[in-house]
C-alpha cells in the first residue's frame, strides 16, 4: 500500500478543512493556489543614476515634467509579504519581554512558538546578524546560505512585536507608499512591488498612504524587467539618435496640440511628457537587455547567488528580479510577495521548506547588495501568524519542532534587517544595555503573546507601517521629519512625540 506523505511538497497548494474553499485573489496566493506576483510601481523616471541629461528639450522643461535623471540617493528598500500567516517570533526570530530578545519567555511560551523545551532560545541563539534568530530557523539557514561572511558581518536588524488579523489582505501592512513620500525614488521607476493590486503586494496600503500616480505595473520575471524600457522596432530601423529626434519632435507636436485644445492644465502638460519620457527611453535604454537579471553574473551562473537551473523556481526569478531594479537604482522600492504561508497543515516539515526558501530570497537580496556596493533595508511582514499545541514532528524535515496547529494573530511579529556596506549599522545607545531595547520594539508575554500596549505598532498595522517608515527615515538622519512629513500632506500619526519615537528607532543613521 503506498504510504501516506505527512506533509506538503514546497509549491503544492495548502488544503485546510477549517477554511472555506479560496474564493479571492488573497486567498488563492496565502493558500499556495496562485504563486505571488511581482509589480512595478509609479510613474516612468529617465536615466541611469548620475547620467547628465542630454536631450535637447531645455532641463526647466523636463523638470517641469517631474523627469528625474538621477535617483534620489534614499536607501534602496525591499520588503517580503509572505502571504497567510508565516511564523516570525520564536522558530525564525526570537522576542522576549521588556528587556529586548534575550529577556526569555516562559516554556510553555516558545512551545505555543513552535519550540520544544528540548530546543529552547536560551541555548540555540545566533547573534551573527546582530539580530538574535533561533539557531535553527528556516530563515536564518536560507539567509546565511545566500550571502557571505563579509556580508553577514555588515547586517544588523530590529523585530517589531505587532499583532495583525489572520489570513486577509485587509492588514495594511505594506510600507512602500510611505517609503516613496520618503523621499525614496529610482532613475527608472518610482517603486516596484509584488502583486495586480493597489498596495503592489498582497496586504493592502494605509489607505491615507496611497498616491494614485504610483499605481502598481506587475513584473514576474525578467522580462518584465527588461520590457519596461522596450521602445519597440524604432531601434533597429533608425539610429538611436533618430530615435530621439523622433520622440522629441513628437513632444513637440503633441505640445503644440495640447495647447489648443486640452481644457485641463494637467492633461496639457501630461500627454507631450510621456513622449519626453520615450525620448530618455529610447536614448537611454535602447539595449533593454541591459536591466536583464539573466545576464547579471552577480546574479545567475557559476558565479551568481542564483544558479542556472534555480531560475526554474518561480520565487527566485521574481526575487532576481526585483532585486535588480531596486538595488540598481532602477526602481525606490519594492515588495516581493510570496505565496503559501497560511502553513498550519498539522506537520512542520511543511512551514520550514518554505521558510527556508524564503530565507534564501531574502539572502539574495542582501548579498546582491553587498556585491553592488550599496545599503539595503529589507523588511518582513505577513498577515498573522501561526501556533503550535506542542506536538513534535520528528520527520527529518520537521526537525524535531512542533507542528503547526492553527492561526494566532496573537504570535505575530514583523522584522527588518539592514545592510551597509561600511560598517555594521550601529543601535541606538550602543553600549547600554539600553540598546537591547531598540533592536526589540515592543515585547511578548511569558505566554508568547504579543503585549497590545508595548508599542503603538503592537496593536495597530498602520502604525506599524509608520513605524517602518520613522526607522527609513532614521537611517538616513531624518527622523526628525517624520511628524512634518505627515502634516505637510494633512495627514496624521500615531507614533507621538520625538521622544516617543525615539523609543520606536532602531538605529543611528548610516547616511546623512
Amino acid at each position: 500500500m503506498a504510504k501516506r506523505r505527512s506533509f506538503f511538497r514546497l509549491d503544492e497548494p495548502l488544503r485546510h478543512g477549517d477554511h472555506r474553499r479560496p474564493r479571492t485573489r488573497r486567498e488563492f496566493i496565502s493558500q499556495g493556489f496562485q504563486a505571488g506576483m511581482a509589480t512595478v510601481l509609479g510613474a516612468s523616471i529617465l536615466g541611469l543614476p548620475g547620467r547628465a541629461n542630454s536631450l535637447s528639450i531645455p532641463q526647466h522643461v523636463i523638470d517641469a515634467c517631474g523627469i528625474r535623471f538621477d535617483g534620489a540617493g534614499k536607501i534602496p528598500f525591499i520588503c517580503f509579504d509572505l502571504a497567510g500567516g508565516a511564523n516570525i517570533a520564536g522558530s525564525n526570530v526570537l522576542v522576549g519581554g521588556r528587556g529586548g530578545q534575550l529577556d526569555f519567555l516562559d516554556t510553555a511560551g516558545y512551545a505555543t512558538q513552535g519550540l520544544p523545551s528540548t530546543m529552547l532560545p536560551n541555548n540555540n541563539l545566533d547573534e551573527r546578524l546582530g539580530l538574535v534568530f533561533h539557531s535553527d530557523s528556516g530563515f536564518l539557514r536560507g539567509i546565511v546560505e545566500r550571502t557571505s561572511l563579509a556580508t553577514q558581518a555588515n547586517i544588523n536588524g530590529a523585530v517589531i512585536a505587532a499583532r495583525s488579523e489572520n489570513d486577509t489582505g485587509n492588514n495594511p501592512h505594506n510600507p512602500m507608499y510611505g517609503i516613496h513620500m520618503a523621499g525614496a525614488r529610482g532613475s527608472l521607476l518610482a517603486l516596484c512591488g509584488s502583486q495586480s493590486s493597489e498596495s503592489g503586494g498582497n496586504s493592502m496600503a494605509p489607505a491615507m498612504l496611497i498616491n494614485s500616480e504610483a499605481r502598481p505595473t506587475k513584473v514576474d520575471r525578467p522580462s518584465d524587467v527588461t520590457g519596461l524600457v522596450d521602445v519597440g522596432d524604432l531601434v533597429g530601423l533608425l539610429s538611436q539618435d533618430e530615435v530621439v529626434a523622433v520622440m522629441e519632435s513628437m513632444y513637440h507636436l503633441s505640445k503644440h496640440k495640447m495647447d489648443r485644445v486640452a481644457t485641463s492644465d494637467a492633461i496639457r502638460q501630461a500627454v507631450p511628457c510621456k513622449y519626453l519620457e520615450s525620448a530618455g527611453l529610447a536614448e537611454r535604454y535602447s539595449n533593454p537587455a541591459s536591466l536583464n537579471p539573466l545576464a547579471d553574473a552577480d546574479i545567475v551562473g557559476d558565479t551568481g547567488i542564483f544558479s542556472t537551473a534555480e531560475m526554474n523556481d518561480g520565487e527566485f526569478r521574481k526575487t532576481a528580479s526585483v532585486m535588480k531594479l531596486v538595488i540598481e537604482g532602477y526602481a525606490g522600492a519594492g515588495t516581493i510577495t510570496m505565496g503559501g504561508f497560511d502553513y498550519h497543515t498539522g506537520d512542520r516539515a511543511t512551514g520550514e521548506e518554505r521558510d527556508l526558501r524564503a530565507g534564501r530570497c531574502m539572502g539574495a537580496c542582501l548579498e546582491y547588495a553587498a556585491r553592488k556596493g550599496k545599503p539595503l533595508m529589507m523588511y518582513v511582514f505577513s498577515d498573522g501568524s501561526v501556533f503550535s499545541n506542542g506536538m513534535i514532528d520528528d520527520s527529518p524535515m520537521g526537525r524535531g519542532k512542533g507542528v503547526w496547529t492553527g492561526d494566532s494573530q496573537q504570535t505575530a511579529a514583523s522584522f527588518f534587517l539592514v545592510y551597509n556596506p561600511g560598517f555594521r549599522p550601529l543601535l541606538l545607545e550602543a553600549g547600554t544595555t539600553r540598546a537591547a531595547r531598540h533592536q526589540q520594539i515592543g515585547y511578548m508575554r511569558p505566554s508568547g503573546d504579543v503585549e497590545t500596549a508595548s508599542s503603538p505598532a503592537a496593536n495597530n498595522v498602520s502604525q506599524l507601517v509608520q513605524t517602518v517608515i520613522l526607522n527609513y527615515m532614521a537611517l538616513h538622519g531624518e527622523q526628525g521629519n517624520f511628524a512634518q512629513l505627515f502634516t505637510s500632506r494633512g495627514l496624521s500619526h500615531g507614533l507621538g512625540s520625538a521622544a516617543s519615537m525615539d523609543a520606536l528607532t532602531a538605529f543611528q543613521p548610516i547616511i546623512i
